[in-house]
């Protein structure tokens, strides 16, 4: 199975700083933040190769000085026809995969795809998307009744009424045909225009990933705001 690491896009939640390198460039203790995706993936047997999709002509082109010789690394110039889009111009490096994991970048969490590809075949699924039903909230909340407050919860892990979905997919090779039906749209957005029709057919799995951490690391002051759960994200991915 191969790996695809979605490290393309403008940055813009993580600016000032991604006018200066990229996201996946983020430091996290001496580290690229993409250092840590890539050997994470790397720590599961049944992954062979890694394929890094950015904008190597720009500021990606700091990926590949930092992997440039390692071989089972791939690089793949962004396109920038969208996160569907990109995987067209995959399409001759998946033609032997009956399945890939999609990751996007700026996502730190040390999920198990072990169990994730397990419910991907049990629920015999085109996608299976990595959800989380639970979430640390960053501010404080107070319990009201008939307008007093009667207790205060700082910080408190609230049961999410709706699974949030994060950017950690298995997809069947066969979603490279669905993406081609769209092939004459300009941009093609993966979840809204390929996803969301699976969606209605029954065809995309969930994994939940439970009590595993995951963060956006869209920003290094994202990253620093969060040290605690980073460290403990670090650690539960084994580094």
């Amino acid at each position: 199975m191969k790996a695809i690491i979605l490290a393309g896009g403008k940055g813009t939640r993580g600016k000032p700083y991604t006018e200066y390198f990229p996201k996946a460039m983020t430091p996290i203790n001496g580290k690229p933040l993409i250092d840590y995706v890539t050997k994470y993936l790397k720590s599961f047997s049944f992954i062979k190769e890694i394929i890094i999709i950015s904008d190597f002509t720009g500021l990606g082109g700091q990926i590949k000085n930092y992997y440039e010789n390692q071989k089972d690394i791939t690089f793949v110039q962004d396109s920038q026809s969208g996160t569907g889009g990109d995987l067209l111009h995959i399409d001759n490096k998946l033609k032997e995969e009956s399945e890939f994991v999609l990751w996007f970048v700026d996502n730190l969490c040390a999920i198990n795809l072990k169990k994730m590809h397990e419910q991907f075949i049990e629920k015999k699924s085109t996608a299976c998307i990595a959800i989380r039903t639970k979430r640390k909230e960053e501010t404080g909340f107070a319990v009201v009744e008939n307008g007093i407050i009667k207790e205060f919860k700082e910080k408190p892990v609230m049961k999410l009424q709706i699974p949030e979905c994060l950017g950690i997919y298995m997809l069947g090779s066969d979603i490279i045909n669905r993406i081609k039906a769209k092939s004459k749209q300009k941009e093609i957005n993966l979840s809204f225009d390929i996803l969301q029709q699976l969606s209605k057919e029954g065809k995309i799995s969930a994994y939940d990933i439970g009590e595993i951490e995951w963060i956006d690391a869209e920003s290094p002051m994202i990253l620093e705001r969060n040290e605690k759960t980073v460290k403990k994200i670090i650690k539960q991915m084994g580094f």
